[in-house]
């Protein structure tokens, strides 16, 4: 572990308040690998090695398509099964509005400190280094465990057309990690035309299910079946009561991971001051219609006892999506979906090749990691960082392994929760950031956006996700069906769902045993480092008086997006 306990690391140089924002530029600090500068590049933002080629349509569609995959179309069922879907709705509403409050966070620190990959370097700069190794690690882990994981779940949605395995699932895996591997090695810009491509698909594909869904519930169909609310009354609107809403709970919080990968390309984007702000906006539509709207017309469709839900957790066949479609009798409708999910599960595997590779070169660069990983090429390509992830890609050929499915379990358990503490910790960094930045004489004024929802959202925030923390603990220590388990069985249960906060926790006390590193106070918060600058004022009342002169409905259309 290379990290080093200095002032540098989330402690800012020794300047008062009044001139923080006039401090002469300096160089780049070898030591902590921290800007600790203002040097800009022509975009505005400090300099780094990545290439700034992504544009606002590319950060606004990795915003709405981030993350939609697997747990929304397959991992959804299993929610619905345990839960119901009163359970499912009120859960999925709650952590919407948990997940805006999270990225709305993200954005405003980003916007002024526009870094690649840089939430471990956000928690270790405004709370505390061992956090920043603690939750950067496991954030980093999660990512390079789901990329194997999603190429063996692109290999069990063929299956849905290939029950037989004419083509072996092994030739499947190898060929999406090289397909995804040579959409990173075009460089950036070429990575977000595909994940914009892809997450259009996705949007048409969600749209084109909700108005299908209305015309099948609505009795539209050759089956001619009016289904109106009838699921909600038969079976019911909830199942297995409150453990049951807990465990929904828990579940519906991991189906929203990925929001938060906008974030990651703050080093990468242009003019991230203007852009970023704008993807974020996108995530409250994303939640609404993608999540909330799609999954409210499956709950009107697809009853919680559904048998073929069974299993629904890695089985696509059990999507409760296509089993919706399925209750319209519509001829091939199925399998065409049954493709958006394969487009959508190599998307989230192609993103998880992007984000680990720069997760691995921000950790590096931080001193979390050997320093030799954060190389890059004259491209900005992280080599090290892409050998890294196709070494744990190999994972993916335990398709051939017998105890394939146990194997994805436990290597699930060890990065479960880790997306749950990493919202609560950017909450909780937002918080102590507000605060020294008023602390230190700044007003919000200085900053190029800041979140709508201010403190109170963060501190809602922290506290939603500390609810599904404990709502994981209640349901691993006592799972449904608990009468029919050993000790053994209960045992693994817990562990399987809870590992990963225990490594969390290891990670910390261990980084905080050799680093003796503490939380820095709010006085000693470095608000110079890799700030953006602010923008004169006779330009920003220049950018004020355009604003002011246009049309009406300009002003809705920025307002809304």
């Amino acid at each position: 572990m290379s990290h080093k306990s200095s002032p540098s690391h989330g402690v800012k140089p020794s300047c008062s308040p009044s001139n923080s924002r006039s401090r002469s530029p300096s160089r780049y600090d070898a030591e902590s690998h921290i800007i600790t500068g203002s040097e800009l590049n022509q975009e505005g933002v400090p300099s780094e090695d990545f290439k700034r080629e992504l544009d606002s349509r590319h950060l606004s569609f990795l915003a709405l398509g981030s993350g939609i995959g697997t747990g929304l179309f397959i991992g959804s069922g299993n929610i619905l099964a345990t839960g119901g879907p009163g359970s499912l709705m009120i859960d999925f509403i709650i952590l919407a509005f948990m997940v805006v409050t999270v990225i709305f966070a993200v954005g405003e620190m980003l916007a002024a400190f526009p870094r690649a990959g840089t939430y471990s370097s956000l928690m270790t700069r405004f709370v505390d280094p061992s956090l920043g190794f603690a939750v950067g690690l496991n954030y980093l882990l999660t990512w390079l465990i789901i990329f194997p994981v999603e190429l063996t779940a692109a290999t069990m949605v063929i299956q849905y057309w290939d029950p037989n395995e004419h083509v072996p699932k092994g030739i499947w895996v190898a060929i999406i990690m090289a397909s995804v591997f040579l959409i990173n090695l075009f460089g950036v810009r070429f990575f977000g035309e595909v994940e914009f491509f892809t997450t259009s698909i996705k949007m048409l594909a969600i749209i084109g299910f909700i108005i299908c869904a209305v015309v099948i519930d609505c009795g539209g169909t050759p089956r001619k079946h009016y289904f109106g609310a009838d699921t909600w009354h038969n079976p019911g609107a909830f199942a297995n009561g409150f453990k049951g809403f807990s465990n929904a709970f828990a579940f519906a919080a991991l189906a929203y991971g990925g929001s938060e990968i906008v974030g990651i390309t703050a080093g990468e984007a242009r003019h991230p001051h203007k852009y970023l702000p704008r993807a974020c906006k996108f995530i409250v539509y994303r939640v609404i219609l993608f999540f909330i709207l799609s999954l409210f017309m499956v709950t009107l469709l697809v009853p919680y006892d559904d048998p073929r839900l069974q299993g629904s957790s890695s089985n696509p066949r059990a999507s409760p999506f296509v089993i919706a479609i399925k209750q319209g009798n519509i001829y091939a409708l199925p399998s065409i979906f049954n493709g958006v999910i394969l487009i959508s599960v190599v998307s989230v595997a192609n993103a998880a090749l992007y984000s680990s590779s720069r997760l691995v070169h921000s950790m590096a660069k931080d001193g979390f990691l050997p320093h030799f990983l954060v190389f890059q090429d004259k491209k900005g390509r992280p080599w090290l960082g892409y050998v890294v992830v196709l070494l744990f890609g190999l994972l993916g050929f335990l398709v051939y392994s017998a105890s394939e499915n146990e194997v994805f379990n436990w290597l699930g358990s060890i990065t479960g929760l880790s997306v749950i503490i990493l919202w609560a910790a950017l909450c909780m960094g937002h918080i102590r950031f507000r605060q020294a930045w008023r602390l230190q004489g700044h007003s919000l004024n200085e900053l190029p956006w800041t979140s709508p929802l201010g403190e109170l959202g963060s501190y809602f925030g922290v506290l939603v996700n500390l609810l599904v923390l404990v709502a994981t603990f209640y349901t691993s220590a006592f799972p449904i069906g608990e009468g029919e388990m050993d000790s053994r069985d209960r045992g693994k249960n817990f562990f399987q769902n809870y590992l990963s906060v225990v490594i969390i926790l290891f990670s910390f006390f261990v980084h905080k045993l050799f680093t003796r590193s503490s939380v820095v106070k709010l006085r000693d918060i470095d608000l110079v480092s890799g700030l953006r600058p602010s923008e004169p004022d006779v330009i920003l009342e220049q950018e004020r008086r355009a604003l002011q002169q246009r049309p009406r409905w300009k002003k809705i259309v920025d307002a809304l997006f």
